[in-house]
């Protein structure tokens, strides 16, 4: 899913192209994407883009006419900058946004369509799809650690919880916890002010390294390259592969359709994390450490 680096390098790079330019149409090759009917759609037609937000993980176009159009990717949605009236080909497509200098095409992977357009009437409207989180490069401390305790959750539900804050998910809040060097599982209310600290810091400074990361890859173009697995993440996405700081192996935890990665010795005191998905097999045989998974997941005479 596009999280916070992704939507501000997106909203610059459409800021580039459309901002000041006239929104002749938007088609719709699905008509599931919309999910909102007054305003309609059409009241957008012929509107000029006066202004482009990110609003948590999303994308928000203002119109001269107070609307605005607001796109939310959800977790395989892509944005892609066409040609004038570029032909909506495929399942994958399921929008254009036509300008006169170029169309701003939306695709969206896999069967399950889950990317969303509303029209909002002014800022109320807007307000209305804001989950409200706390902007992580505009807060200070005290209000991180206030947002962070007001319930007692386990830090990786905090951190993309977007009612909390804004534009963090399952792949940025993995960075930052292996920054900050704590457990995804420890608990929001156990921490003390050293470690509440630690972890403000890590978040501000990975968000803030991710998007000059992704500003200086985009530089050349539009942005279309935009994945939940880069190349220079610490964990996220490497399970087994070595920790970049301390060379133990990363673990992960599968749940539902997300994983979380983590580096035991960095961040869990050496202790494993059970899986769900593995304990339930292993019930109480389930391996307390890295070294005891290793080796019940090696091969059958490999004693190496």
């Amino acid at each position: 899913m596009p999280e916070l680096p992704d939507v501000v390098v997106y909203v610059e790079a459409l800021a580039e192209r459309i901002l000041g330019r006239r929104l002749e149409r938007v088609r719709l090759a699905s008509p599931f994407l919309l999910r909102s009917t007054e305003p309609p759609l059409a009241s957008a037609h012929g509107q000029t883009v006066r202004e482009l937000r990110r609003l948590g993980k999303r994308i928000a176009m203002g119109l001269e006419n107070g609307h605005w159009l607001v796109l939310h990717l959800m977790i395989a949605g892509r944005l892609h900058w066409r040609a004038p009236g570029a032909r909506l080909a495929g399942r994958q497509s399921l929008a254009a946004f036509d300008f006169a200098e170029g169309s701003l095409v939306l695709t969206e992977a896999g069967s399950q369509k889950r990317a969303s357009l509303h029209v909002a009437a002014g800022e109320e409207g807007l307000r209305a799809l804001d989950p409200g989180g706390l902007e992580m490069l505009e807060a200070d401390l005290a209000a991180f650690s206030a947002a962070l305790t007001s319930a007692n959750h386990t830090l990786k539900r905090a951190l993309t919880d977007p009612r909390l804050f804004s534009g963090i998910g399952n792949a940025y809040s993995d960075e930052i916890l292996h920054r900050a060097r704590l457990s995804p599982v420890a608990l929001t209310q156990r921490l003390d002010s050293a470690e509440i600290r630690r972890l403000y810091e890590a978040t501000r400074e990975t968000l803030r390294e991710w998007v000059e990361k992704l500003r200086a890859e985009a530089r050349a173009g539009f942005p279309e390259k935009v994945t939940a697995f880069r190349e220079g993440m610490a964990v996220h996405g490497r399970y087994g592969q070595p920790c970049p700081r301390c060379g133990a192996k990363v673990r992960r935890i599968r749940y539902a359709a997300n994983e979380t990665n983590y580096c035991p010795r960095c961040q869990t005191g050496g202790r494993l994390l059970a899986d769900r998905a593995l304990s339930r097999l292993l019930r109480e045989d389930w391996p307390r450490t890295p070294e005891e998974l290793d080796l019940l997941l090696r091969p059958a005479g490999n004693s190496r």
